[in-house]
């Protein structure tokens, strides 16, 4: 079994996000030692925002003879993320919540991931998810209180987003964690966080 860690936190130890998703991880090694875990953190090594001749090479074939070096690239890291993606049984995704929805990098990242061919194709009927087979677990991390029946839903645009995406390619059943308050105070900040270890402990293996 693999298991694909994603962080797109540009803060490190003080990451509530990355703190979760490390949580996720070390919870499911526990349950199944074997597991082969790769790890891509997206502030670190963020992946540039995606351009139409890269585009066309990675997701469409388009030839590329024509392609200057630093394009070349970020054709074969965008063909890397997306194999990772593929050979992947699990994914975690350490998402935190800036400006109303998820980071760039994050975005960047999806878009190599949603190819047609490879992880959707079009049907009669529209779009047809490739990638259903996959679990993603995602620990969302948000400093206010955006979930549902809030005065401030109305900006929820992270976990929403990426519910929507994700089921174009299939993965309709996400399992979803959210640490939210979390800068409204030290206290509530410590409470949204045990909140989420505690649900982190009850995932399936």
């Amino acid at each position: 079994m693999k298991l694909l860690h994603i962080d797109a936190s540009i803060h490190t130890t003080q990451s509530i996000s990355r703190n979760l998703s490390a949580a996720t991880v070390d919870r499911l090694k526990r349950q199944n030692p074997d597991i082969e875990i790769q790890y891509l953190d997206l502030s670190a090594n963020p992946l540039h925002h995606i351009t139409g001749r890269v585009f066309a090479a990675h997701a469409q074939g388009a030839d590329i003879t024509d392609l200057d070096p630093a394009e070349l690239h970020d054709v074969t890291e965008s063909g890397k993320v997306l194999e990772e993606f593929l050979a992947s049984d699990i994914v975690v995704l350490g998402v935190p919540f800036y400006n109303f929805s998820i980071p760039s990098s994050l975005k960047a990242w999806i878009d190599r991931i949603i190819v047609a061919g490879k992880t959707f194709s079009y049907g009669a009927n529209g779009v047809v998810g490739l990638a259903g087979e996959k679990r993603l677990i995602v620990l969302i991390a948000r400093g206010g209180v955006y979930s549902e029946g809030s005065p401030s839903a109305h900006n929820e645009h992270g976990e929403t987003y990426l519910k929507s995406v994700f089921s174009i390619i299939g993965i309709d059943d996400i399992e979803i964690i959210v640490a939210e308050g979390v800068a409204i105070s030290p206290q509530a900040r410590d409470a949204a966080l045990q909140n989420a270890l505690d649900s982190i402990e009850t995932l399936a293996a």
